[in-house]
Parts: C-alpha cells; sequence; structure tokens
C-alpha cells in the first residue's frame, strides 16, 4: 500500500514537471516570431531611410549608376577613362627621376584610343633661367591653343614671373641643375621627355633652347611634323676626332665603333621614340661612364642609340638651323644688329634635304642662337619673315 502510495506521488510530480514545461516551446516561439517581425520593421525602414537620403543627394540628371554608388557605397564606380587620359594640372609632382621614368615609359598596348584625341606638340625649352624671347614665342603660339604643350627645364632656383595668360606660366618641370657637355644634359632632356610623356596627347617633341626662334608659323609647323614618317635627329658617321675619336673602346659590346654616330643636340621626336629614350637602361650606363668631355655625350648617346634601334624611323637631319662657321666650340649667336630681311634671306636660300624621302628646300623650322637683344626687331619681321 505504501509502495502505491509513493508511486501515486511519483506520478503526480512527473505530470505537473510535464505541465510546467509544455508552456517553453510556445514562449520560445513567441519570442522568435517577435524578434523577426522587429528585425524586418527595422530592416524595411533602415533601406527606406537609405533610399530616401541617397536620392537627395544626387545631382539632378545624375545616371544611376552615380545614384547607386550613393545609395550602396560599397559598390563604387571604377576611375573614369577621363581620369586617365587628362594632362597633369600641376606639373610640380614630387617623383624622382626613377620614378617619374617608369611612370613616362607606360605604353598603352591596344593603338587605337577609345576617346577622341588632338595629338600635340610639346615644345621643351632646355634653359638656364629666363626666356628673353618668350614674347616672340607668345606672339607664334597664338590662336592654337589645344595642338601644342610647353615644358620648361630650368635651373632649380629659377622662379619665372609669367602672368597667368602666357603660354608658359606654371609650365616649369621639377629641374636639377645641367652642365655643358656632361651626362647631366641628358638627364635634363629626358627629364623634358618623360614630363612630357605623362601627357596622352602629345605625340611629337621638340627640344629648344632659350635662344631658339621658330622660322614658320605655327600651321605650317604642325604641319610638316605632323606628316612626316620620319624622326628629325641628327645621326650621322663622322670619321674624324670629333666624331670616331670620341668613341671609347669600352662602349662594347653596346655600342660598336661602326654603330658610333653624332648629331644636333636639338631634336625632334615621335611618341614611340621619346619612350625608347627614357626607358633606356642599356646604353646610359655606357654613356654616362664612357663619354666624358672631350666627348660631349649630348651629340652622341640619342644619336647612337636610336639609330641603334630604329634607324629607319630617323630623318637624320636636325630641324633646327645653326651657324658653325665662326668655328670654336660653340655656334655663332646673333644679336640686334645681325636681324634684318637679308639675314633670313641668305639663311633660307639655297637649302636643300629630303622629306618624305622625296626632295624639298624647307629643311630647317627653328633657328638658333639669339640674344635677348634680337627681340624687338625679331617681333618687328615676324609678320613679313615668318607670317605670324
Amino acid at each position: 500500500m505504501k509502495m502505491a502510495q509513493e508511486n501515486g506521488k511519483d506520478h503526480n510530480n512527473i505530470t505537473i514537471r510535464l505541465n510546467q514545461t509544455r508552456p517553453l516551446p510556445f514562449r520560445l516561439i513567441q519570442f522568435f516570431l517577435v524578434f523577426l517581425v522587429l528585425g524586418l520593421g527595422i530592416s524595411i525602414i533602415s533601406m527606406y531611410m537609405f533610399r530616401f537620403l541617397g536620392i537627395q543627394n544626387v545631382v539632378p540628371g545624375a545616371s544611376s549608376l552615380a545614384r547607386s554608388n550613393i545609395i550602396f557605397p560599397c559598390f563604387r564606380e571604377a576611375d573614369s577613362l577621363e581620369n586617365w587620359v587628362k594632362a597633369p594640372s600641376n606639373l610640380l609632382h614630387k617623383m624622382n627621376d626613377s620614378e617619374l621614368f617608369w611612370r613616362a615609359s607606360l605604353v598603352p598596348r591596344i593603338k587605337e584610343y577609345p576617346f577622341k584625341r588632338v595629338p600635340k606638340i610639346a615644345f621643351m625649352f632646355l634653359t638656364k633661367g629666363p626666356l628673353p624671347l618668350a614674347p616672340l614665342w607668345e606672339r607664334f603660339f597664338e590662336g592654337h591653343e589645344g595642338l601644342f604643350s610647353v615644358y620648361v627645364h630650368s635651373l632649380p632656383s629659377y622662379v619665372g614671373n609669367f602672368t597667368p595668360s602666357s603660354v608658359f606660366f606654371k609650365r616649369q618641370i621639377p629641374s636639377q641643375i645641367v652642365e655643358w657637355g656632361s651626362m647631366s644634359m641628358c638627364d635634363g632632356e629626358r627629364r623634358l621627355l618623360a614630363n612630357a610623356l605623362l601627357d596622352l596627347s602629345n605625340e611629337w617633341f621638340i627640344l629648344l633652347s632659350e635662344a631658339c626662334i621658330p622660322l614658320q608659323n605655327f600651321s605650317i609647323i604642325y604641319r610638316y611634323i605632323s606628316r612626316s614618317r620620319h624622326s628629325f635627329m641628327g645621326s650621322f658617321d663622322e670619321d674624324s676626332p670629333y666624331g670616331r675619336g670620341r668613341y671609347n673602346w669600352n662602349m662594347q659590346p653596346e655600342v660598336t665603333l661602326e654603330q658610333w654616330r653624332k648629331g644636333s643636340q636639338w631634336f625632334e621626336v615621335n611618341r614611340r621614340l621619346a619612350v625608347n629614350i627614357v626607358e633606356d637602361m642599356t646604353y646610359y650606363p655606357k654613356f654616362r661612364s664612357f663619354c666624358q668631355p672631350a666627348c660631349y655625350v649630348d651629340e652622341h648617346y640619342f644619336p647612337t642609340m636610336l639609330s641603334i634601334q630604329v634607324p629607319h624611323l630617323l630623318a637624320n637631319r636636325t630641324l633646327t638651323w645653326t651657324d658653325w662657321s665662326r668655328g670654336g666650340a660653340h655656334p655663332a649667336t646673333f644679336g640686334q644688329a645681325d636681324i634684318t630681311e637679308e639675314f633670313f634671306k641668305r639663311m633660307f636660300e639655297g637649302q636643300s634635304c629630303t622629306y618624305n624621302n622625296q626632295p624639298t628646300t624647307v629643311c630647317y623650322l627653328f633657328a638658333r642662337k639669339f640674344a635677348p637683344s634680337a627681340l624687338e626687331p625679331l617681333l618687328g619681321l615676324a609678320s613679313k619673315v615668318f607670317g605670324f
């Protein structure tokens, strides 16, 4: 009897415990449903708020992709093509030469441009400081915006005082000291080319000095250069003390005596050859080490290298007229008294050369060296003699 009573108590206890645990699953379901409803509500409200705020902040007329970038900031649009192809707005970058040359040597592999590209001529001035003939160049460039760009390599201490309306305003590149006849001269020229290459619209590159002047108007020069199948780099084999006599046998095997060339420092090259010059790491060490005065490296480095790499692309002549008839290490300089119509008539007469493998009498587009005193008479004759 006692056992029966105890079993009855145990059964009642089990029944009570079961009755106590039955509501628990229902409470869990209630809690889950409440959490789900609250979560969905918060999500819907958040999405609505993001969408509302995003629409309010989109500029009218913006694309659906632009709106989606504001609504969903994690999905960012890649840089637009314009950001990749536009010319640098500030030439005073902080890249060193190694970084600059590496950046400038990047070449698109697809030759067809996916944007409207108007090819320009880069006019690169290698100068110590002031540009005394700048007013003549200002007149030359006038009315041809979009077809040219200007770069100036000067002494690092020089600060130009050009007005904002000048084509030379803020066109100085980060520069270093260059010395005549040394490798630093070629470094300055490579620096000019590299900075000009950063503008994808620059197709042709002309090296000039502060003593250079244009001999034709801009339209003629642009047409002459843009239609040429060759670049204008003087490169010839001169069997004399000033040619082969400057060769150093340590240049081998990269450069043999038969490959050694001489040419004018003042050149015009297209974009392909400009990249060749900037990216060179084969010939540069040889010329730096074994072409030192009285081997003037600026007369040999580029002519030799390009005649080895791309001889078929060179016209083997310069576009810059220079008078060496007076003898000496430097060409003649012309001042105020020299600037007459007769002077330029003699310069133009008797010219004969080839252009696209055809004979022509238009051989020089630029001339040097002209002193600051020549500016006023040059401005006076520019319209009649040069056509601008």
